[in-house]
């Protein structure tokens, strides 16, 4: 796929505590200018480096390191998506002395002393996926436009349940969510731009709390059961791939009760691709994993050796999955991971 061709900076599609203003600029320092014959290694880390996002993340950044001679450390813990687990493992690849890191902070504020540390000793840090809420030490950011995905879910949520219909001041239609963290920019920026879509243009809906589930699809699992077992829920939104997961098995368990239940939600798994096939999914919204981390490479790269383009902010556009259009686009942007 031409990777220009899919980029849309939108830097206001940013949650309002985490905007940068998006400016670009051309090369690196002068001292790492003639230095682009040097092996470099680059630490990059992720939350839950087993979820197939960032499994597809991984094989786009590795694809584009090997191209480079770069010499990528991928971590991340296997599968718990939190501050306390990823802060570790960005602390020990400091004592590695990288030439840069590549981070996806599971938390907005929390990394930001480690990334201060890295700052002081000359190692540039880029965020991919989720940002840090200060932008002014991050080199650059590669991201989806997650506002827009939350907008672009409540739409199609409010069309699957028959909003028009069946929602009603006297009668509401609940919606559950699903979402791995609330203190990540990525996933607090679809829950924002969820709830003002909802607020508005559909005033009939009413969302319940979300259900936080670190990434952990069990846990996802146990909280849409709980919400089924006490609300009428008419849908579901989940907020990314593993709470997708944990949404489609609730229904399933919940037999004829769950029979009816419209679930809309984020990344082209391919168990959530072959489940939206089966009629069980209303549609989902799928991010460019592999290209945020051949982006983010890039910039890496130009930072480094002072050749290309670093974009200090780079939005790329999501795309909505339906049975409508699935046989067209599901088999490009479902997420690759091997």
């Amino acid at each position: 796929m031409n990777s220009r061709s899919m980029r849309l900076v939108q830097g206001a599609a940013v949650a309002s505590t985490l905007a940068a203003s998006v400016f670009t600029f051309v090369g690196g320092s002068a001292s790492v200018a003639s230095a682009a014959s040097k092996k470099y290694t680059v630490a990059y880390v992720v939350g839950a480096a087993s979820d197939p996002f960032f499994l597809s993340m991984k094989k786009g950044a590795e694809a584009e390191a090997s191209k480079f001679g770069i010499t990528l450390e991928f971590q991340g813990n296997p599968s718990v998506y939190s501050s306390a687990t990823q802060i570790p493992i960005v602390r020990t690849l400091l004592a590695t002395k990288p030439n840069a890191l590549v981070l996806a902070p599971t938390d907005t504020k929390a990394l930001q002393p480690l990334v201060a540390q890295y700052i002081s000793k000359k190692i540039p840090v880029f965020n991919v996926d989720s940002g840090d809420a200060n932008q002014g030490n991050i080199t650059s950011w590669v991201t989806g436009n997650n506002s827009q995905g939350g907008q672009a879910a409540a739409d199609a949520l409010a069309a699957a349940i028959g909003y028009a219909k069946n929602c009603t001041s006297a009668s509401k239609c609940v919606v559950a969510i699903g979402v791995s963290s609330i203190t990540t920019s990525t996933d607090a920026a679809r829950l924002k731009g969820f709830a003002a879509e909802v607020k508005a243009k559909y005033p009939n809906i009413k969302a319940l709390q979300p259900i936080v589930s670190n990434s952990q699809p069990a846990v996802a699992t146990s909280g849409f059961k709980q919400d089924l077992a006490a609300n009428k829920v008419s849908g579901i939104f989940a907020i990314d791939g593993t709470d997708l997961e944990g949404a489609a098995q609730a229904i399933l368990t919940a037999g004829s009760a769950g029979k009816n239940i419209k679930v809309v939600g984020y990344d082209a798994y391919s168990t959530t691709i072959k489940s939206m096939k089966a009629g069980k999914i209303s549609a989902i919204i799928s991010q460019q994993p592999a290209l945020e981390g051949k982006d983010a490479i890039d910039a890496v790269y130009a930072k480094l050796t002072g050749k290309g383009k670093i974009t200090k902010l780079l939005t790329l556009a999501n795309i909505v999955l339906t049975p409508a259009n699935c046989a067209k686009l599901c088999s490009t942007y479902v997420y690759k991971t091997a």
